[in-house]
């Protein structure tokens, strides 16, 4: 619990790691000063991009006492504003799931191997991101805790299967290691109610661990407070289950 008479300090900055098939990808990483050991936790960045909202949501982590770091999932797009590059994904129909796993794991590796970790490393994502970071657990083994928030196309009807998305993520759930916190909004569409159940039907059926809460008058990207999706009563709750979430699985 944080207290007023608490040293606070951080180093935030762009690095370089290697990502998928030792390719160097860039990645920011933020992390409280001391020695530590601190837990670890990638941020996987939604579709828009890796943007200024992932950059804030680092620091925040590092705020909160992890060594937390976001790879640039679109690396190999090139470079321009996040939204650039974020329509260049889009066009291209999404990073390729090989290699969003392959950069996701060596973010972790990233992590886990500086002097100052516990070893514990966790994994949170938003939108596309919340795909990424449950299909990453589930293929990269080393992840203690998952944060999925409202990951769209964790379920896929055949149709939505593309060579970049060849298996739908669901169909993985036998090999999630650890377990996984899901929040989501009633109203969103991608995942929608329905397919939230599949989820948690495919967690319960594999005898998993996991906490999923349904937000009420929330939709898709209620944490972000500069669009009008954001929540604000809603949001703070989900934060709040987060740190709690995180705590209990990744501290020594």
């Amino acid at each position: 619990m944080y207290q007023t008479d608490h040293y606070e300090g951080m180093i935030a900055e762009t690095v370089v790691i290697p990502g998928h098939n030792g390719d160097p990808i860039r990645a920011y990483y933020a992390r409280p000063l001391g020695a530590g050991p601190f837990p670890a936790v990638v941020l996987i960045h939604h579709f828009p991009g890796w943007d200024e909202w992932y950059r804030e949501a680092t620091r925040k982590f590092a705020h909160h006492g992890y060594l937390a770091i976001s790879p640039n999932l679109y690396e190999r797009m090139g470079h321009g504003t996040p939204e650039d590059m974020g329509a260049a994904a889009r066009a291209a129909g999404g990073v390729p799931d090989d290699q969003a796993v392959g950069d996701i794991a060596g973010a972790m590796h990233f992590a886990r191997g500086q002097a100052y970790s516990n070893g514990k490393v966790g994994v949170f994502g938003t939108c596309s991101g919340g795909r990424h970071a449950f299909l990453a657990a589930c293929r990269a083994p080393g992840f203690a805790a998952v944060v999925e928030c409202w990951g769209g196309r964790v379920v896929m009807p055949p149709e939505q299967l593309t060579a970049n998305w060849p298996v739908a993520p669901i169909d993985y759930t036998a090999d999630l290691p650890c377990p996984i916190l899901g929040l989501f909004g009633a109203d969103d569409r991608s995942p929608t109610p329905e397919q939230v159940a599949q989820h948690e039907a495919a967690l319960k059926q594999h005898g998993k661990q996991y906490e999923f809460h349904m937000y009420e008058g929330a939709g898709h990207g209620f944490f972000y407070y500069d669009r009008a999706a954001y929540r604000q009563e809603q949001a703070v709750d989900g934060w709040g289950k987060i740190w709690a979430f995180l705590e209990k699985y990744l501290s020594v």
